[in-house]
């Protein structure tokens, strides 16, 4: 399956799609990008004259790469535009900031995928490959 395959496939659009590219996926994993945009609705109001991304965004940036793109190539044949997504489990630990218009890089490694249930540590990097947060999420996917 094409990378771009993959990024039809996700069930997200804007304003809540995470996903400008994905670099490299195997069997084990994937690695993408994403930048967030400086006009995006979240930053209003979070926080007043110096916006920050929110840490629930940036899971949710590592989950659609991390879980979501990675699960849509495992399931290869199978996926349709029906695909359903669950968020199962999530434990990040954050140690970096994310400002509008910082891009960044997502990568992801399988713990394991079985009866439809991906569990993977994700790892996120701002653009100088600073530590931004990690973890592992897993979540549950049907084909459709």
């Amino acid at each position: 399956m094409e990378k771009e395959q993959i990024l039809e496939l996700l069930p997200y659009s804007e304003p809540f799609r995470f996903v400008d590219s994905l670099e490299n996926v195997s069997e084990n994993g994937i690695f993408g990008t994403y930048t967030f945009q400086e006009d995006a609705f979240f930053y209003k109001g979070h926080f007043k004259n110096k916006p920050v991304t929110p840490g629930v965004i940036l899971t949710e940036c590592m989950a659609q790469i991390g879980v979501v793109c990675l699960g849509i190539f495992l399931l290869k044949e199978k996926v349709s535009e029906d695909l359903q997504v669950a968020l199962s489990n999530a434990s990040v630990d954050y140690y970096l900031p994310v400002f509008p218009g910082e891009k960044v890089k997502v990568s992801s490694e399988k713990i394991y995928f079985r009866f439809n249930k991906l569990k993977c540590k994700v790892k996120m990097f701002n653009a100088e490959d600073k530590l931004v947060c990690k973890g592992e999420i897993s979540g549950m996917i049907k084909a459709g």
